[in-house]
């Protein structure tokens, strides 16, 4: 195996040698300390309420893949699901501010979506039948997913001018909704209120003072109707766009304890039918662009909102379901690793992406259920990523990065690097600050104790190392035939493709010597796992 990884790696090198672009550094990575944590479940997945007639660009790339008509029974979506091991799943969208519940006393008419010139979005409102979600609920539980469901906080408002909505929020459906779902003991792990209502809105605002206040009435719903019980769901909040001070003002309108989580959504590649999109997924001066909006959520959390954390509630990297040819290819895995890579340094606790399956961006294709490229992206983060977040420098080059965590379920640290540039072969050494900071601080090191000190500059070797050889593992992330849009990911030279069961497939490392340099292709990603690293803040 060691030797066939030994040729894939060759193959994949030699555009670089061509070009005569080897570059050479160093990753140093500090265990010393936790830089932030995430949520167990980090890695999130939307359903959308879109019908298969919602079209952008000339082109209608949702089919049936809505919450109301998503085939329930397809083994491909189970056990894409199950995969994950308890894949947190986000019910929600554009569209959830117009859906009525057929439950209690439902006034209104309660029809499916329907085109409709001056809807919102271009839709009438929509109903969820109690039949389809007590469909979804088993379906939830079969899978071991966690729910987090997006409630209509447009219900009984009224618009005031052009998109901005006023009035109370009349709870009486959400509240009939959820006392059903209590009753027939449906696990929700939270509920949040609204869809991208917050600043100047998407379609629809709602000021924030107004929204502080119909939280706090939800808060109370919520408080009785789960009073007694072991678990009481979280309460998410505004699921929309950041704007400072409208998400300053609902902390302080909604006052201390009611809102358990502040969600924001990102799309910051633009959208979907822009023509640049690979150019600004490769170019590492756009991806830092979204540490403004991460950092300037975390201080107004610290400053008004501590009892809170942040989640990024929605992100498809390109908005207007994505881009076609893109979203749901290799190259878009630049894009959304290093989004959760950035988002879990800004603690971030939860990262949803739109969608699970839907539009060009889903995990799984539309039609068919096969795992897009994205898919397994997730899902090995998934895996080696643990909650702790740790610190990680080289100076490389802005278009090599790096994120390191706390390795998931075991001992020692992981890292993610992935290389922008399509030139460049990184050959880079993984060291320990601990022991570099030591050999710094040893004087007048004999011949005889080089080998000694030698081991110690490492990050797989402390305190914890013997003379036995230690292997480390790697899984380099590449496109089929190279083509950066291809939809088949290629994991240590082998294509990743389901079973013949439908099964997916394994995702095995290669073991490589621990004291070797590690490789990193031109336009490729890879996790590497060592498992003897020694770092005190994993524990």
């Amino acid at each position: 195996m060691e030797l066939c990884f030994g040729w894939f790696l060759l193959v994949a090198s030699i555009p670089a040698i061509f070009a005569q672009d080897i570059s050479h550094g160093s990753i140093v990575v500090d265990g010393t300390m936790t830089v932030a944590q995430t949520d167990d479940n980090f890695v999130c997945a939307t359903i959308d309420w879109w019908p298969h007639d919602k079209c952008n660009y000339d082109q209608c790339p949702w089919h049936y893949t809505s919450v109301m008509n998503l085939n329930l029974s397809h083994p491909f979506l189970a056990k894409a699901i199950q995969a994950f091991n308890r894949l947190r799943i986000r019910v929600g969208g554009s569209l959830q501010d117009q859906v009525l519940y057929d439950v209690g006393n439902l006034k209104s008419p309660c029809h499916p979506f329907q085109k409709m010139k001056d809807g919102l979005f271009g839709f009438s409102k929509g109903c969820l039948h109690m039949e389809r979600w007590d469909e979804l609920n088993r379906f939830f539980k079969e899978t071991g997913a966690m729910v987090t469901f997006g409630l209509n906080a447009l219900h009984g408002r009224h618009k005031i001018k052009r998109s901005l909505w006023g009035g109370d929020w009349d709870s009486s459906n959400a509240q009939d909704f959820m006392k059903y779902t209590v009753s027939k003991g449906y696990q929700i792990d939270s509920w949040e209120f609204g869809n991208e209502l917050s600043g100047n809105g998407i379609g629809a605002h709602v000021h924030a003072d107004q929204y502080g206040k119909d939280l706090v009435n939800l808060r109370r719903i919520i408080n009785e109707l789960y009073k007694g019980s072991q678990s009481k769901p979280s309460l998410v909040a505004p699921g929309g766009f950041y704007d400072e001070e409208w998400f300053v003002k609902l902390l302080q309108t909604s006052g201390f304890g009611v809102i358990d989580v502040m969600s924001h959504h990102m799309y910051n590649l633009g959208a979907g039918v822009d023509p640049k999109l690979v150019r600004k997924i490769l170019n590492p001066d756009h991806l830092n662009k979204a540490a403004y909006t991460f950092g300037n959520l975390t201080h107004i959390i610290r400053r008004h909102g501590p009892w809170t954390s942040a989640w990024v509630g929605e992100s498809g990297g390109a908005y207007n379901s994505g881009g076609a040819h893109v979203s749901n290819t290799f190259v878009n895995s630049f894009w959304y690793l290093d989004q959760l890579g950035m988002a879990s340094k800004y603690h971030t606790k939860v990262y949803c992406r739109q969608t699970l399956i839907g539009g060009n961006y889903g995990l799984l294709n539309a039609t068919t259920f096969v795992p897009n490229p994205d898919y397994y992206s997730g899902l090995l983060w998934h895996r080696l990523m643990g909650k702790v977040v740790l610190n990680v420098e080289s100076h490389a080059s802005p278009f090599l990065r790096s994120y390191a965590h706390c390795s998931k379920g075991r001992t020692g640290v992981t890292l993610l690097v992935i290389n922008l540039s399509n030139q460049t072969n990184f050959i880079m050494n993984a060291q320990n600050s601990i022991n570099l900071k030591l050999a710094a601080n040893e004087q007048n090191i004999s011949r005889d104790s080089f080998t000694h000190s030698l081991k110690k500059t490492f990050s797989w070797v402390g305190t914890k190392a013997s003379d036995d050889a230690l292997l480390r593992e790697e899984y380099h992330l590449t496109p089929k035939d190279g083509y950066l849009r291809s939809r088949t990911m290629v994991l240590n030279g082998i294509p990743l493709e389901l079973t013949s069961t439908g099964d997916i497939p394994s995702l095995n490392p290669v073991r490589v010597n621990v004291k070797s340099p590690i490789t990193i292709s031109p336009l490729s990603i890879a996790f590497i796992v060592f498992p003897n690293f020694e770092a005190p803040a994993c524990g």
